[in-house]
């Protein structure tokens, strides 16, 4: 791309712009996914440096899920005030301090704080990377652009992976922990030039700026745009988050609830986590161990590039029930490898091979899926305020699942672990077929609209 063809892009041109600002704000999900795999990686070596019991080790693993809750909790108010772009800002620089704290920590609780604020800005980018794309996409093309923050999260986690790679020999988990300071500025520095999002604009009373941000983003007319988004927010007037408790959006709060839930204890970040651990386990050395979980990264980015081809043609639903399916059984599988006796040598393959096809069935469904749908089901007089209570449950759950599993394992063993986390993935796929809409296609103000007349929002409604 030539100097004049990015000056053009800058000044907005319909969809090269759209694809340039929603990219830049999936970074956010580049720092949530490196955070997830690079302290599984640097936690081999931190043991080396600091002896822990499993409850100590589930503490420092879930500091961050602590901290991500905070900040979820947080960050959609201030999403809702400060605007999507100052938040993320703001996100990427206690990512920075997050960082450099866990490279230099001396001691355990040091390590702790920084795994703290290092959460607290993977909450803030939780809520509005995929937030600021839904706002600013076009209909059209909104589930494969907000998608795209779920595809740097597994990007963000692959290229942990090949930091952790590259610092094993040496052992260097300072250096892993560190490395997070260099996408925290790459964020920061892309997103000075972007615009606010639209949506968020014009509710505060700045239709001037919000009708020239949509200008610059869509290739036709935005009068009817505009008009639909005037008329959401005149309807909204006065409203608050206590609105999610009303009538007419209670199914929707249950389903951002129930998926958010469900999300983490059908066991995914216990795997991403863990995995190295586990390998390690089943007689791989650490090197090794590191090593394939780069290969378990690259099916995780692969599977996102499919869900992202497939959630605007296919639609969220069926990739949602097609992917929860696909965890189940390949959890019954992963259980079976550490359960049943005599595969020697070939346990530590069987055991990668069944974490890299319940990763990639996740990436297909349950991990985009959730994280457009939040985006898409609430108010926007309540959009940030909504996604940030569920964000909220999502690390909570994330937390418990994170703080148990060493102690999970050490006293019912890898089996029933895995295959517990079996019986949620059923359980969620009961809970997806019986209340989840589809949206695909959809503008956001049809969706609430359809909301507001109690349409959209149960299993009858899909497409």
């Amino acid at each position: 791309m030539s100097t004049a063809d990015i000056r053009n892009v800058l000044r907005g041109d319909g969809d090269r712009f759209i694809y340039l600002s929603s990219a830049l704000a999936a970074l956010n999900g580049l720092l949530f996914g490196f955070d997830t795999g690079i302290i599984s990686g640097a936690f081999l070596y931190i043991n080396e440096t600091f002896a822990m019991s499993p409850l100590v080790e589930g503490i420092v693993m879930s500091g961050a899920m602590a901290g991500a809750a905070a900040g979820a909790a947080l960050g959609g108010k201030l999403a809702d005030t400060l605007g999507r772009k100052r938040l993320i800002l703001l996100g990427a620089a206690v990512f920075f301090v997050g960082s450099l704290t866990m490279a230099v920590a001396p001691t355990v609780p040091v390590l702790v704080a920084g795994r703290l604020i290092d959460g607290v800005a993977i909450g803030f980018a939780s809520i509005v990377g995929p937030l600021y794309i839904s706002e600013i996409a076009p209909p059209r093309i909104r589930g494969s652009l907000t998608s795209l923050n779920q595809l740097m999260v597994t990007v963000g986690i692959l290229v942990s992976y090949f930091v952790n790679f590259a610092f094993a020999d040496a052992g260097a988990w300072r250096w892993m922990l560190g490395t997070g300071m260099i996408p925290a500025v790459v964020l920061a520095i892309g997103m000075l030039k972007m615009p606010e999002s639209p949506r968020w604009l014009f509710e505060h009373g700045r239709e001037d700026e919000a009708a020239a941000v949509l200008q610059r983003t869509r290739q036709g007319d935005i009068d009817e745009e505009l008009a639909e988004i005037q008329e959401t927010v005149e309807k909204q007037s006065g409203t608050g988050i206590r609105e999610l408790l009303k009538p007419w959006l209670r199914p929707a709060l249950v389903v951002g609830l129930g998926l958010a839930v469900f999300q983490q204890i059908t066991g995914i970040n216990a795997v991403m986590y863990y995995a190295p651990t586990v390998l390690e386990s089943t007689g791989f050395g650490d090197v090794t161990s590191i090593l394939a979980t780069v290969g378990i990264g690259a099916i995780n980015v692969a599977a996102t590039v499919v869900a992202i081809a497939l959630i605007d043609r296919v639609g969220r639903r069926r990739l949602l029930l097609t992917g929860i399916g696909g965890m189940i059984v390949t959890l019954i599988a992963l259980g079976a490898v550490f359960y049943l006796p005599g595969f020697g040598d070939m346990q530590g393959i069987l055991a990668t091979g069944s974490l890299m096809l319940f990763v990639a069935f996740f990436a297909i469904g349950l991990g985009p899926v959730f994280w457009l749908l939040i985006s898409e089901i609430y108010p926007l007089a309540v959009r940030g305020g909504a996604m940030g209570l569920v964000t909220v449950a999502n690390w909570g759950a994330n937390l418990l699942v994170s703080l148990t599993f060493p102690m999970l394992t050490a006293n019912v063993g890898k089996p029933s672990t895995f295959w517990l986390f079996g019986v949620f993935s059923l359980a969620a796929l009961l809970f997806s077929y019986r209340y989840v809409p589809e949206t695909k296609g959809r503008s956001l103000e049809a969706i609430e609209s359809e909301l507001r007349e109690n349409i959209g929002t149960t299993a009858e409604t899909a497409d």
